[in-house]
């Protein structure tokens, strides 16, 4: 989720400002501005024209058991190469050989190095390939089998014919596209430089504008970033931003064609030279053009910003020697930046640090900043060693400074719990349980659903319910409301469902940890992902563990969790069952199910207590009884609809925190009055 900057022309005053959000309105536009067609780049509200009755089902969903994408190890792919004669050389994250879809026969020799004929790129952590030089991508598998092709010679197999969708989307571009009009070419030069001042790029050039070829869409009130093919230079599709004011606060709302999980422009690459070694990543196509304006360097917006980075966009990134990363102003784009520079390789990443003299860059060069002073400043991702104080000393001040950014993501749905936990935080291990049917599952889903639409990418692990039957329950939280009475309905709230940062495990039942764990891996790397959802432990300790102690067996699960949380700084939220107690009493800390280790191990202990009353239905409560972030626990009441499905906190009832020390300043004073109670007893 990224923070656009607030200020205006010549950034005289700083404005309050609200992160960027993906957008449906300009969607509805599509029909005005395209004679009726419409592709899936935005939904339409139902009953609108030109609305499609069609539904797409391509949300991405991990390897399942029953027919796993088999993993490769760099070490093996190395192999394959020299045994089938591939040349090839180290690059920072991928291998770099020479493509098997621009040669012609096996015998045909191929170009010397110096002529740079290495542009088929395998990733070294997936074994996925691309050909830059003619776009061709597919798995490790896929790479084999033309490999096999190759040298029976037979051709490479062309470039397949873009999906319906894909082309619709093209079509909308191109339709909108054409309607656009360059900034510089607007007739009233008033309009210009409100427009202009509208999105804080006053000092940004006509000539930067030019350059980036940035257009303005009057019927949105938008600015238009296009999406070129870097292989041919034709429109793939473009990105709509525009701006929301309420007050002083401003919000920049975007949409793109076509969609946000297949759109992966990075803009301004047209522009990057082949000698370019240096380059500037940022998180906003307009920092990108404050960048390049202020320093000449070759700068490129990512297309998700602090979100996420494709492992499909880093062959285009292997070419330069040193990669700055600023991609924002907060302490989360700070933590995306580190996670990002893990995968571009640490050893040529500089980090540059959020703070009042260093905000995101288009805000920097309003403030009259020096922007290539800032990025002369920029940190190294890694060093060998802290040998002092004086190399943690930034980053002591950072989170001092930050304190609100460093206690996590607030919940929106719960704000007795930002009270309790403060927030969401990357790294921790939260444990979570509660009786059976009290609605843990459904609970849990709330609780990751609502750090999702703030951007926090999540990774569902299933194995008690079904994905389909989970997807359902978090859909009518999400419309907060009975689809199944509003079908009519579906197709909106399903279009932005499917815009959510949002992924599922299609485990079900018993499974391998091992198997878990490396899921997992593969989704971080390949999705970003920051918030893990276990439901829940019992489904780890498989077969496998029959002949060990099941307590042994769960506290080495624990373990692998507290260790990937760490290792991968990713929330891990880990649902155990309690032990089977008196259904009138309380759940505690040591009523969940196992040894200790679970509790031991947990930066955060959740227990939803439900306390069930003869007369009618019960009343049911979260406890927050550990906190290791600051230590406030205590427990506030919740209140479920059963028409949305949700939770919701009890605005009449104050939450009860209770600190550590008043609890163990009561059991002292009540330990000495039952022992002297004991002691009259004959």
């Amino acid at each position: 989720m990224r923070i656009g900057s607030g200020a205006g022309g010549g950034g005289a005053g700083r404005m309050a400002v609200v992160p960027l959000r993906p957008c449906r309105a300009a969607g509805r536009l599509l029909p005005l501005l395209c004679g009726g067609a419409r592709s899936k780049g935005a939904s339409l509200s139902p009953g609108a024209p030109g609305r499609l009755t069609q539904r797409r089902y391509k949300k991405d969903v991990l390897p399942s058991p029953e027919g796993p994408v088999p993993s490769v190890s760099i070490t093996e792919i190395r192999q394959y190469l020299r045994a089938q004669g591939i040349p090839f050389h180290d690059g920072y994250s991928c291998l770099h050989t020479p493509s098997l879809f621009t040669s012609g026969r096996e015998d045909q020799p191929l170009p010397p190095a110096a002529s740079a004929p290495y542009t088929l790129f395998i990733d070294k952590t997936t074994g996925s390939f691309l050909c830059t030089a003619t776009l061709a991508e597919g798995t490790w598998q896929d790479f084999q089998a033309n490999v096999e092709l190759r040298h029976r010679g037979v051709p490479a197999p062309s470039s397949e014919e873009p999906e319906e969708d894909t082309r619709r989307a093209r079509e909308d571009a191109r339709c909108i596209w054409d309607r656009a009009l360059p900034l510089w070419e607007l007739l009233d030069e008033d309009e210009t430089s409100k427009t202009k001042a509208m999105f804080g790029i006053s000092l940004v050039t006509d000539a930067t504008l030019k350059r980036f070829g940035v257009r303005y869409l009057r019927a949105a009130k938008s600015l238009v970033f296009p999406w070129f093919s870097p292989r041919d230079a034709t429109l793939k599709g473009l990105k709509l931003v525009r701006v929301e004011k309420k007050g002083d606060a401003i919000t920049y709302v975007e949409e793109t064609l076509p969609r946000f999980d297949s759109y992966r422009n990075l803009f301004g690459l047209p522009l990057v030279g082949r000698r370019d070694t240096e380059l500037v990543l940022t998180g906003w196509e307009l920092d990108a053009l404050a960048l390049h304006q202020a320093t000449g360097v070759a700068s490129l917006a990512l297309p998700r910003g602090a979100t996420c980075l494709p492992p499909v966009l880093l062959p285009y990134l292997e070419q330069f020697k040193r990669i700055t990363l600023w991609l924002g102003e907060d302490l989360r784009s700070w933590e995306a930046a580190k996670l990002f520079a893990r995968k571009l390789s640490l050893k040529r990443c500089s980090l540059v640090r959020p703070g009042n003299l260093q905000p995101r860059p288009l805000e920097a060069l309003n403030q009259g900043l020096n922007l290539t002073k800032i990025l002369r400043a920029a940190l190294p991702a890694s060093h060998k060693s802290i040998v002092s104080f004086r190399q943690l000393r930034e980053e002591v001040f950072g989170e001092l400074v930050n304190s609100e950014q460093v206690a996590g993501v607030k919940w929106a749905r719960f704000p007795e719990l930002n009270k309790l936990l403060k927030g969401h935080r990357r790294g921790e291990l939260t444990v979570f349980t509660g009786p059976t049917g009290s609605g843990k599952t459904t609970f849990i889903s709330e609780y990751a659903l609502d750090l999702c639409m703030q951007g926090v990418c999540t990774l569902w692990g299933s194995f008690e319910i079904n994905n389909v039957r989970l997807a359902k329950i978090m859909l009518t939280q999400f419309a907060t409301q009975r689809l199944e009475d509003q079908l009519e309905l579906y197709d909106e709230w399903a279009d932005r469902f499917e815009d959510l940062p949002l992924y599922f495990m299609t485990f079900h039942g018993q499974q391998n940890i091992k198997t878990v764990i490396d899921t997992m891996q593969h989704a971080v790397y390949m999705y970003d992902i920051t918030h893990v959802v276990v439901d829940n432990l019992q489904f780890m300790m498989g077969h496998e563990h029959l002949s060990v102690d099941r307590l042994a067996a769960q506290d080495y699960v624990v373990g692998a969790f507290r260790k990937f949380a760490t290792d991968n700084t990713c929330h891990i939220t880990l649902v155990i069952h309690p032990r089977k107690e008196d259904d009138e009493k309380d759940l505690q800390t040591a009523s969940i199910f196992g040894s200790a280790k679970a509790s031991q191990e947990a930066d955060n202990v959740l227990i939803l207590q439900d306390r069930k009353l003869v007369t009618g239905p019960g009343k049911r409560y979260l406890q927050v009884s550990k906190n290791r972030f600051d230590g406030d626990v205590g427990v506030f009441p919740l209140e479920f609809s059963k028409a949305s499905l949700t939770f919701s906190s009890s605005g009449k009832s104050k939450v009860r925190l209770k600190k550590m020390k008043e609890e163990k300043a009561l059991l002292a004073k009540k330990a000495p009055e039952e022992s002297s109670g004991s002691s009259k007893k004959p």
